[in-house]
């Protein structure tokens, strides 16, 4: 059973107040902050070697990064790499102007400042702040050829509800790919969460930025209802982790093979959306 080292922990971050939460996000403080905002060019690295294996590349492409962070070096770093044009799209999260500010003279061509606020050139960089199932339906721009994130689809609410809209902005020979990580975001015990019912777990432990506790096979039926191709790849596994809080974990967690049960990181990759409008 959970330790109160957990579960202490996980009820404070339950209640703690969101502009409290994006101040240590945005500072690394005890919360840990996705790639795209601690390490933005590692990030496009990544995305162009994983895109590489699938024959897919960068240039002169137009491409959406859903869950941004706030911060533009992600779609700077993407269009240095080739993309032609770059959508970042949030959700709730403003612009981090302070960072933005320090990110002038490295890319002056992509940023400007006006107002001591930071804009971006938007024959570059479209920024859309919303419910990308809002936007979807709105159609605020036009269609992408490769969607990303990284870290985010663990913790959207409606995971098939935002892959359609994701399909919907994006052209029919479009590709996505997406980084999920399936841990317990309290890393240190990375599968503790899975532990406890729904009505416990969103009532009580379920931090602010919402942690959904899908697995393997959600992402894999959300996915394959939507496009053409999909291709998981298991990243990583813990299954020592997994087997010493078997006992304790909830059914609808335990409904693959151990090796599913204990995958930690996952890759998908797709191709072709099915039924776009």
């Amino acid at each position: 059973m959970s330790s109160l080292a957990y579960l202490i922990p996980r009820l404070v971050r339950h209640f703690l107040p969101e502009n409290l939460t994006r101040f240590l996000l945005l500072h690394g403080m005890i919360i840990r902050p996705g790639m795209e905002t601690s390490d933005p060019l590692g990030a496009v690295e990544r995305y162009k070697s994983a895109l590489h294996e699938y024959g897919v590349t960068l240039a002169g492409k137009r491409v959406l990064v859903l869950g941004y962070g706030g911060r533009f070096a992600i779609g700077c770093a993407l269009l240095k790499a080739g993309a032609e044009h770059v959508v970042l799209c949030e959700y709730k999260v403003k612009p981090d102007h302070s960072y933005n500010k320090t990110l002038l003279p490295q890319y002056e061509s992509f940023l400007m400042l006006r107002n001591d606020r930071v804009e971006v050139n938007t024959h570059q960089l479209t920024l859309v702040e919303g419910d990308i199932r809002e936007v979807a339906r709105q159609k605020r721009f036009d269609l992408v050829d490769i969607v990303l994130s990284n870290s985010v689809y663990e913790h959207l609410a409606d995971v098939e509800g935002i892959t359609q809209a994701l399909a919907m902005v994006a052209k029919p020979d479009s590709v996505a790919l997406h980084f999920v990580d399936l841990r317990d975001h309290f890393f240190k015990y990375p599968f503790e969460m899975l532990q406890f019912s729904a009505k416990i777990w969103y009532r009580w432990l379920n931090p602010t930025s919402h942690h959904n506790r899908l697995r393997l096979w959600d992402y894999r039926k959300a996915f394959t209802q939507v496009y053409a191709e999909v291709e998981i790849t298991i990243l990583g596994s813990d299954i020592k982790a997994y087997q010493d809080i078997e006992p304790f974990i909830q059914p609808e967690f335990k409904q693959g093979s151990l090796e599913e049960n204990a995958v930690t990181h996952i890759r998908v990759f797709t191709r072709r959306p099915l039924n776009r409008e």
